[in-house]
């Protein structure tokens, strides 16, 4: 499998005999059928992504040619490419997703808890303790760019936030 399509070596061999089973916009397509298959992962793709192509409910296969093969891989990451860039509007830099805290441990999501001193009731379950603590970390206000200056001087002067104050150093002489 080459990103959802079945393919064996590469798709120039193809079916000869056999033309694309997909129709294109209401007009079937008259290439040639390639090695790769129209499979339910790459009809979801298709739907998801809306490209206009359907399966010809006549043909005997499910090859589609070549063309077909790179537009649906080529929408695939357009649209992804898509998303980052509308993401990216309101600052010079595309935004990770929101991490998965129901993975974290229990103690890991306490400390959270006290850090930013949040209010819950005692006893809480980590799915309920993980919800209250999404909703906290959506809410925090993040300056990008004061960020990343404040990184890339903490980088090239080789500190670190954690490193020991009061003249501490490496040297024990």
């Amino acid at each position: 499998m080459n990103n959802g399509f079945s393919t064996e070596e590469d798709s120039r061999g193809g079916h000869a005999d056999q033309t694309c089973c997909l129709i294109d916009e209401n007009e079937r397509c008259r290439n040639t059928a390639g090695n790769a298959s129209y499979s339910k992962r790459i009809q979801k793709t298709v739907k998801d992504k809306r490209l206009k192509l359907s399966s010809d409910p006549t043909s005997q296969h499910i090859y589609i040619c070549d063309y077909h093969k790179d537009r649906i891989q080529s929408a695939r990451s357009k649209r992804r490419r898509k998303e980052s860039e509308d993401d990216s509007n309101d600052t010079d830099i595309d935004l990770p997703e929101v991490p998965d805290l129901y993975q974290l441990q229990m103690n890991t999501l306490k400390r959270y808890k006290r850090h930013y001193k949040l209010q819950t009731r005692p006893g809480m379950k980590r799915a309920q303790l993980a919800d209250i603590i999404m909703k906290h970390f959506k809410t925090i206000n993040v300056k990008e760019k004061e960020i990343i200056t404040y990184f890339v001087y903490m980088v090239k002067s080789n500190s670190n936030k954690l490193d020991p104050k009061n003249g501490i150093s490496n040297d024990t002489t």
